[in-house]
């Protein structure tokens, strides 16, 4: 059997020097929570990345930390803006350049600004989307900071 080549994600953390392991699962993923059980890990090291659209081609991404969910009312005030909606399937696609629920803040076809809720790096060991379905990539939370430019860290949940 022919090896899998390597996921986007991890050839761009790989071109950036950046220590990481890929992690493939043996059938499809239904939530946080078995996707952390099958990684070895608990639900809160299982980061999510979501995409918002602020304008008709205007968007940012913010990464949670497993089952969290995302004030609006705080994610709103802290941009400054009551216009705020989840980007569809196919604007993620464009946007990111990854199908949702492969979704990671590296290797992003488009620069984005990314927000970072503080539970996130509570975890001192992550994982996050490949850029492929049913393929995590498990990171060091200090490292995932060396490997994205524009973020801010905030409490968005």
């Amino acid at each position: 059997m022919t090896p899998l080549p390597p996921p986007p994600v991890s050839l761009a953390l790989t071109e950036m020097g950046i220590p990481h392991q890929v992690f493939v699962h043996k059938g499809p993923l239904r939530s946080v929570e078995q996707a952390a059980a099958e990684r070895g890990q608990r639900p809160e090291q299982v980061v999510r990345s979501i995409l918002f659209r602020l304008t008709k081609g205007e968007y940012l991404m913010v990464l949670m930390a497993g089952p969290g969910q995302i004030d609006w009312k705080k994610l709103r005030h802290y941009l400054g803006t009551n216009r705020l909606t989840m980007a569809d399937k196919d604007e993620v696609l464009r946007v990111t350049g990854y199908p949702r629920g492969a979704v990671a803040p590296v290797g992003l076809a488009t620069p984005l600004k990314i927000l970072i809720d503080r539970s996130v790096l509570e975890e001192e060991t992550i994982s996050m989307g490949s850029g492929v379905r049913g393929t995590g990539i498990i990171i060091q939370s200090a490292d995932l900071l060396k490997a994205i430019d524009n973020y801010e860290i905030g409490d968005f949940g």
